[in-house]
């Protein structure tokens, strides 16, 4: 029985702290000079669905019906061209480019390493964990991680 609960504790910590090498292995990937080496750590496809989803909330363009009105049918122009410049810039080197620029705006210290401007990193729900780069209010960034498998991937980033 004591094996079995040591074992079950282990497994936790092991699980607690999964996140943050992830985070070990984002800042390295950071260094490298071909945007390639966060493709494993990236999911494209959240990146710009959350993205397009904070777009419409802040244009109005959420639920959007048609009929025979014209505005409806500029609206859902406006969100077909939204969805094929988000396909077109968001990709891994947009995803290096502003993780690198609010590392850069985060902290001081030059070079500026991502895990120097980690200011909070924890966890939201078990498959969920949330980095601040910055202080709180003070031109900060929001990383969200999701857990993919084995794998915490980011799946957001809020400037």
């Amino acid at each position: 029985m004591r094996f079995l609960v040591s074992l079950l504790l282990v497994f936790i910590l092991v699980f607690i702290f999964w996140p943050y090498y992830h985070l070990y292995r984002i800042d390295d990937a950071l260094g490298r000079a071909e945007p390639a080496a966060l493709a494993p750590l990236t999911d494209l496809e959240a990146i710009r669905d959350n993205t397009k989803e904070r777009l419409e909330w802040a244009l109005g363009l959420k639920n959007v019906t048609t009929g025979n009105n014209p505005m409806g049918w500029f609206q859902q122009g406006l969100q077909r061209a939204g969805e094929v410049a988000l396909e077109e810039t968001i990709n891994l080197e947009w995803v290096q480019s502003q993780l690198r620029d609010a590392a850069a705006t985060a902290t001081d210290k030059r070079p500026a390493y991502f895990l120097a401007a980690v200011d909070y990193a924890m966890f939201e729900s078990w498959n969920s964990f949330l980095v601040r780069l910055g202080k709180l209010g003070y031109n900060d960034t929001h990383i969200r991680l999701h857990l993919e498998g084995v794998t915490w991937k980011i799946t957001d980033i809020v400037r």
